[in-house]
């Protein structure tokens, strides 16, 4: 983690934004540009073709996906990306946010208001569960980067207040707090929380987590593909697992 060149990723990028029109004017959005000059300063190695593919980040080290959400999108290129080449995923994740609505008629940004819900990086396992079947492969790598932003969205939801349903119109990270590293099967031992007990349910594991119930199925059903946990029996009518790492 190097704040320092992060500070200098986010200026360079806010300044050229700066020259536009606006909040998410850029035709990339503020995150994705701002990681992507963090990961690698040098433009020249940026939007590299790559087959009938274009890599974010390609260098000797290897390629650099940055991802701001939705894997899905990813399953074709890492299909090829894997054979040729290291291949690092890069996710962001919102530990503290600060929210600010626009006005769609008056272009007016609300005042920003701090989100009471930290984010935590089990929640990647939501977006892990999407291409599960390649994350054993030795050439891939993931790296969660928990970080202070600001979020903008538009005021065009459903609801009375036009709040339900919203788009999001940009993300601006602020800070980076924690990079988290999995490059091989024991590095799964940082997504599973310490106070877990040396058995446990889906409950515990949401217990522990953060997580809805239904994304600590999810995760547990990552941990167990790639061999982190292994189900071992039941409990009532719950499965039973223990740590395999």
């Amino acid at each position: 983690m190097d704040q320092e060149r992060f500070e200098q990723a986010k200026q360079s990028v806010l300044q050229n934004k700066g020259k536009q029109e606006g909040i998410g004017t850029l035709k990339e959005r503020s995150l994705h540009a701002i990681l992507k000059y963090y990961a690698e300063p040098d433009a020249s190695l940026h939007e590299i073709k790559m087959g009938r593919f274009v890599a974010d980040i390609c260098h000797d080290e290897g390629i650099k996906e940055i991802q701001t959400r939705d894997f899905s999108q990813l399953r074709k290129k890492l299909d090829y990306f894997l054979e040729i080449h290291k291949v690092t995923i890069i996710y962001p994740i919102a530990y503290t946010k600060w929210l600010s609505w626009i006005d769609m008629e008056t272009g007016e940004v609300s005042l920003k208001r701090k989100s009471p819900k930290k984010g935590v990086p089990y929640e990647i396992f939501f977006e892990l569960y999407k291409i599960k079947t390649v994350l054993c492969h030795p050439n891939l790598s993931i790296c969660i980067m928990l970080m202070n932003m600001e979020e903008y969205k538009l005021l065009n939801g459903w609801s009375k207040d036009k709040k339900r349903g919203a788009c999001r119109k940009d993300r601006i990270p602020l800070e980076l707090v924690e990079e988290i590293h999995i490059g091989s099967l024991e590095d799964y031992t940082k997504l599973l929380p310490n106070t877990l007990s040396d058995t446990f349910t889906s409950k515990d594991f949401k217990t522990h987590t953060g997580l809805s119930l239904k994304r600590a199925q999810m995760a547990l059903n990552v941990l167990k593909h790639i061999g982190a946990v292994e189900h071992i029996g039941n409990e009532g009518r719950a499965y039973l697992y223990k740590r395999s790492i």
